[in-house]
């Protein structure tokens, strides 16, 4: 059993096919896929998804791009959904700022008030945080730190395999590996990999963003989590077997999947 723990499944990439899609990874071994809250307007479009799939779970989040288009009220209307196993993908991502010094003041420091916001949402419905990191390794630890996001703990996306970050491990932080692990510019990955507490490991694809090799250039999708669960264990040195239980044991204890049918009931 294989769970993809970060795929916009929502997104248009997959307007046309999606429901083959999810065949196709269901058939490569995929058990379970966690849809994330990125852009607003598609949120409607992964409840729909996971409303019609018993495997298909949400987050309701906003993407540091996005997020000037922050709407707590939209967030809230969701989060009690009994689907609904996290908050994020939230965030930083210094890596695309304005050139203007003024406007890019202004963008980071609205990029943290809503990565803030986001955390303080994610306690208050006692969810755990879904969080994209990218060049701003620093402030998102300190933005997670001084929140008290350990109160919920999370996960680490596309988190530019920083040491730095490292440390929130023991704050209940888990890091997710996609497909940037098998491409052949990966050194940094590759050297952190083996210093990330096993039972902090998730495996993710991003999909239909940062395909894995040999795939590159053609729309990512969820049944290529095999190909990227077999180069982690090839660089961890374990049997395969042994990296699926370990990571599918990880997601349901960081998302509770497996006794969502209880929360029906609720």
């Amino acid at each position: 059993m294989i769970i993809d723990t970060h795929c916009h499944l929502d997104n248009i990439k997959y307007q046309n096919d999606v429901d083959k899609v999810i065949e196709n990874a269901v058939k490569s071994g995929v058990e379970y896929f966690i849809i994330p809250g990125a852009d607003p307007k598609d949120l409607s479009k992964a409840v729909e998804l996971a409303t019609k799939y018993d495997k298909i779970f949400f987050a309701v989040g906003i993407h540091p791009y996005d997020c000037e288009n922050y709407d707590e009220k939209l967030l809230t209307k969701y989060i009690t959904h009994p689907k609904c196993v996290a908050v994020g993908e939230c965030g930083l991502d210094y890596y695309r700022l304005p050139n203007n010094p003024k406007q890019k003041q202004e963008t980071i420091q609205l990029q943290k008030k809503v990565f803030i916001d986001q955390i303080n949402l994610a306690i208050k419905y006692n969810k755990p945080l879904i969080v994209h990191i990218r060049e701003a390794s620093n402030d998102s630890k300190q933005i997670l730190l001084e929140n008290e996001a350990s109160k919920v703990g999370g996960v680490l996306h596309c988190f530019n395999a920083s040491k730095h970050l490292l440390p929130l491990s023991e704050a209940g932080f888990y890091f997710g590996i996609g497909g940037v692990v098998t491409f052949k510019n990966a050194k940094n990955l590759v050297e952190i990999l083996p210093l990330i507490p096993q039972d902090k490991l998730l495996i993710e694809t991003d999909a239909p963003y940062l395909t894995p090799h040999p795939f590159r250039g053609t729309r990512n999708e969820p049944k290529y989590t095999k190909n990227i669960a077999n180069k982690i264990a090839e660089l961890l040195d374990i049997k395969i077997e042994k990296l699926e239980q370990l990571t599918t044991n990880n997601a349901n204890k960081l998302f509770r999947l497996f006794g969502y049918q209880n929360r029906t009931k609720q």
